[in-house]
C-alpha cells in the first residue's frame, strides 16, 4: 500500500488489466483463503483455482462455485477457456465492439469503388450512397476514419519487404 495516497499498487495493476475481482469477499474456499500466495482480488487466480479444486481435489462443481463466489456458468466458461488457451485465456477481453459493425470490408470495398470512379466524392455523399445501397446510417467522419485506417494498412503492406 502506498502510504502517500492510500492506493494499493497490486489493486491498480489488477484494475488496469481488467483482472480485479469485483467481489473478493465472496471467495470463501478454505484451501484458497489459507494460502498466503492466493489473492481473492485476482480474478484469474480465483477462476484458475476454482477449476483446479474441481479437477484435482475432486470437489463438486456446485460447492466450488459457491466457495469461489461464482455461478456454474462462470465455472464452465473458465473450463472452456483454460482448455483452449491456458491461464492467459482467463484474462477478460477488452470490452466493446471487436471490429467494424457497419463499415465492413464489403461496405468499404464499395466506398473505394465509388472513390475510384469519382475521386471528388465527399464523405457525406459516400454516407448517402452507403445508406442507399446497404440501408445503413453511417456518420461521414466514421467513413473518413475507416478510409484512413485502410490506407494505412495498404501502405504498411506496400512497405513490407518482399523475400
Amino acid at each position: 500500500m502506498d502510504a502517500r495516497n492510500g492506493s494499493d499498487p497490486k489493486v491498480e495493476t489488477l484494475r488496469a488489466s481488467r483482472t480485479l475481482n469485483p467481489r473478493p469477499q465472496d471467495v470463501v474456499d478454505e484451501v484458497f483463503c489459507a494460502s498466503p500466495f492466493c489473492d481473492p482480488r485476482d480474478l484469474v487466480q480465483v477462476k484458475y483455482e476454482m477449476v483446479r479444486r474441481v479437477r484435482v481435489d475432486k470437489i463438486p462443481v456446485s460447492r466450488a462455485t459457491r466457495a469461489f463466489g461464482f455461478c456454474r456458468q462462470v465455472y464452465y466458461d473458465a473450463v472452456a477457456a483454460l482448455d483452449v488457451g491456458g491461464p492467459a485465456a482467463l484474462v477478460p477481453g477488452k470490452p466493446g465492439p471487436k471490429g467494424p459493425r457497419k463499415l465492413t470490408d464489403e461496405v468499404m470495398e464499395y466506398v473505394e469503388t465509388l472513390l475510384a470512379a469519382t475521386p471528388s466524392l465527399r464523405s457525406a455523399q459516400l454516407a448517402t450512397a452507403i445508406a442507399d445501397r446497404f440501408a445503413l446510417r453511417v456518420h461521414p467522419r466514421s467513413i473518413e476514419r475507416a478510409l484512413a485506417r485502410r490506407r494505412a494498412a495498404h501502405q504498411q503492406e506496400a512497405d513490407r519487404p518482399r523475400h
